[in-house]
């Protein structure tokens, strides 16, 4: 009964490292590990044992005999991948990693960001005894886009909040959230107060099309769009009007995928889910039937990963239909495509919602006067004249990639939306990870080894002796009340959790700013000289 991995995985190795015969892979330190869009399981090797699922932060891997019909496509898809690279070689060993031999006594590192990739430094930071990291966040909650990106009808993959929740609670931990650097506290005061300054600050932006109408209401990102559904307390009151049957999502990637699975969803099914409360509210009242989800090349070429695809195709209710692909299948057809020519072969059911994947479209301009009523694209190649058409949408949103602010006082690229380093270091003293490192690919788990990396070369400088010693005490520390520490973020966690079990709900999010440093101060008491302390 071999075991099964059957989404989108967070690929942090935890189940490779537990796995007692080597067999998930690709592991760290093989090609694609961090890069493949999920880790697969060897069927023919598997011992049933179970360690794996009892690793997985997220609730991954099932055994063959437990998977819905919906997942059984991914049994397949687990061997196939070994049809192809057999892994013959492999002796079965658990695959640690060498911890180094280095004295951590008194290290203090401010990390800036408190998504994934900021915690995972932190993660690997305390690994050594005797260091300090505080965790600095601009939002009174930590997590990013694990809490404000993820889909809300995709719990399973938020579950990697036990793995943070475990880092939050090693020795030598803390957290200044609700602190802007730049704004409550700067760069300088970073340098000043810690050996080390690690910038894991995500990229917060969207990319634009550059055509005209873009400026329209009713054209938004999908990156704002996300984060209103999911309680994001700077997007949370945002206005979003699905009063059209219409909705046309510009981009193919697993976003675009998200964005076009929540707008046609069963309100019902969300209510059971951590979506914004507001968003909900706007969803049951929706007027939306059909979703277009446009991509400029063809189908071979789609950004969106095969489980999210599988997923997708897999809905009930929900008509899920494929456009832009040729009538012969290629020779070279992957599991990717042969998906996506099923799509394309399937019949609309009448009355049904639908989403459309249509490729090999361009657009063009969006168009409307005071607000959105359409799109104009083109077909591009390889149709044998370009054909161009309005398609009516009340509502447009473009889901084309995330893009890096520059950081006051680093070196930044423009061209590439990040900043310029060697193995995470900008130079001694100053580091990044994730986004700002790498630009915005990978996966959750994918943060972990970039984390790594770049603590690697910070424990190197440290060794070489190029760190500054800090001149005084944690930066500011204590100074602002309405800085957010990890028992006011415990507290804000237990009172979401508190009404999401009135509701039958994982939780009920805090949306706005001044509820969120309410429930924050409900967790702390006033120490005699007038300042916040946690209990």
């Amino acid at each position: 009964m071999p075991y099964v991995v059957t989404r989108s995985c967070c690929a942090d190795a935890s189940c490779v490292l537990a796995c007692p015969v080597n067999c998930i892979h690709p592991a760290p330190g093989e090609p694609g590990f961090g890069q493949t869009e999920m880790l697969y399981v060897d069927p023919r090797t598997c011992v049933d044992c179970g360690a794996c699922t009892t690793a997985c932060p997220v609730d991954a891997l099932k055994p063959h005999t437990a998977l819905t019909d919906a997942e059984l496509p991914f049994l397949a898809l687990n061997r196939a991948y070994y049809d192809d690279r057999p892994h013959e070689d492999r002796a079965p060993m658990a695959l640690v990693p060498p911890q180094r031999r280095t004295s951590g006594a008194g290290l203090r590192v401010a990390v800036v960001g408190a998504g994934p990739a900021g915690l995972f430094a932190a993660d690997e930071l305390l690994r050594y005894p005797g260091v300090t990291v505080t965790v600095h966040d601009r939002l009174p909650t930590p997590y990013g886009l694990a809490r404000a990106g993820v889909a809300p009808d995709h719990q399973d993959t938020k579950q990697v909040a036990r793995l943070f929740r475990a880092v939050e609670s090693q020795p030598g931990f803390s957290y200044r959230l609700n602190t802007e650097i730049g704004r409550d506290l700067h760069h300088e005061d970073l340098l000043r107060d810690h050996h080390a300054v690690i910038y894991a600050v995500g990229a917060a932006t969207d990319r634009r099309l550059g055509i005209d109408g873009e400026e329209l209401p009713g054209s938004a990102s999908a990156t704002d769009f996300v984060a209103w559904y999911n309680g994001h307390p700077d997007h949370s009151a945002t206005p979003f009007a699905l009063d059209g049957e219409r909705a046309v999502v510009i981009g193919n990637g697993n976003v675009a995928l998200d964005v076009a699975r929540i707008l046609t969803a069963d309100p019902e099914r969300l209510s059971r889910t951590d979506i914004s409360d507001r968003a909900l509210a706007t969803l049951r009242t929706s007027r939306i039937r059909e979703v277009v989800v446009l991509g400029r090349r063809g189908p071979a070429e789609a950004a969106f990963t095969l489980p999210e695809l599988l997923a997708l195709a897999a809905l009930d209710g929900i008509d899920v239909l494929g456009e832009g692909w040729p009538a012969n299948q290629p020779a070279d057809a992957t599991p990717k495509t042969k998906v996506l020519a099923e799509l394309a072969a399937r019949n609309p059911v009448p009355g049904r919602r639908r989403i459309v994947l249509r490729f090999r479209t361009r657009p063009v301009r969006i168009v409307g006067r005071g607000r959105v009523t359409g799109l104009t694209v083109e077909r591009t190649a390889p149709h044998p004249r370009t054909a161009v058409e309005t398609i009516e949408t009340s509502l447009v949103l473009r889901a084309i990639g995330y893009r890096a602010r520059p950081v006051p006082g680093l070196p930044f690229d423009e061209a590439t939306g990040t900043v310029p380093h060697d193995r995470g270091r900008v130079r001694p003293g100053v580091y990044v990870a994730g986004w700002i490192k790498r630009g915005p690919s990978g996966f959750i788990g994918t943060n972990k080894s970039c984390a790594r990396e770049t603590v690697s070369a910070l424990l190197d400088d440290l060794e070489a002796g190029l760190l500054a010693a800090p001149v005084g005490g944690a930066a500011a520390s204590g100074a602002d009340p309405d800085a957010v520490d990890l028992d006011g973020w415990r507290a804000i966690d237990e009172e979401e959790r508190a009404a999401g079990r009135l509701r039958g709900r994982p939780r009920v999010k805090i949306v706005d700013r001044d509820a969120l440093l309410a429930a924050a101060r409900s967790g702390r008491v006033p120490h005699r000289a007038g300042r916040l302390f946690s209990r």
